[in-house]
């Protein structure tokens, strides 16, 4: 999709390592939002303000911190400063609903989404949403016990 954007608006490949992680979490918040919108649409036709339901609460930043700590075990070196940097950016913004930790690891979260995303690496920026989900899926499902 990445070359798609560059081909029609006629833009060039920039060097990742000169953005910064607030940049790399801004369009990585998007691209994150979009990945998880289109998991739920693909899994059923449902009303719209569930379909929100299920989104809101995989793109909230408890969730996001979750696969933080999940993605921090199974991720590359290059990955983890990447994650790392978004962690450690200063931030203006608060969560209305969620604790600074869980909002600096959902920044990070979002920091390797952009980079995963403008790097290319769609499957692996697939493979480890999906892991995230699944992993924010079994944390419910044990709450629920």
């Amino acid at each position: 999709m990445l070359d798609c954007i560059n081909e029609t608006f006629g833009l060039h490949k920039v060097d990742l390592r000169t953005y910064s992680p607030l940049a790399l979490a801004f369009i990585g918040d998007s691209v994150f939002a979009t990945v998880v919108k289109a998991v739920i649409i693909e899994r059923g036709n449902c009303p719209g303000n569930k379909l929100h339901y299920y989104s809101a609460h995989l793109v909230r930043a408890e969730s996001q911190a979750l696969m933080y700590d999940l993605w921090k075990e199974c991720i590359s070196e290059e990955e983890a400063v990447i994650l790392q940097r978004g962690h450690n950016a200063k931030t203006v913004n608060k969560a209305k609903n969620a604790t600074d930790a869980d909002y600096r690891k959902a920044t990070a979260v979002e920091t390797l989404t952009g980079y995963l995303f403008l790097a290319g690496e769609e499957e692996r920026l697939c493979e480890l949403i999906r892991m995230g989900i699944e992993a924010v899926y079994a944390a419910d499902a044990k709450e629920e016990q």
